[in-house]
């Protein structure tokens, strides 16, 4: 574990994110019209979840329907992440991406 400089420790995850085809299918989806756009889009939604690894529940909890272990991270005014914190592997799953007009859970 590093150190916050204050004496404290603070633990770093690392992001797995499993075949996403909620995000890659958006992707492919804005790509067939705008190549250019689908690509700065989709380094925009890996840019948002990047500070997770460092900031694992930044995300919030809560949402009915879903499993309290849950969290959810707002990527873009369109686009949710889910995802969960495994802590004793030091990692963040991301488990879907999801346009806020989809049906949720």
């Amino acid at each position: 574990m590093a150190s916050d400089g204050r004496g404290r420790s603070r633990q770093h995850h690392r992001l797995h994110r499993p075949g996403q085809p909620d995000q890659g299918g958006d992707v492919d989806y804005i790509a067939q019209d705008n190549p250019t756009r689908a690509e700065t889009f989709g380094q925009e939604l890996r840019d948002k979840t990047l500070p997770l690894a460092q900031h694992p529940k930044m995300g919030r909890t809560g949402r009915p329907g879903l499993p309290a272990f849950v969290r959810e991270l707002v990527a873009h005014r369109n686009y949710i992440v889910f995802y969960r914190v495994l802590d004793d592997a030091g990692t963040v799953e991301i488990l879907r991406v999801k346009h806020a007009a989809q049906q949720m859970p």
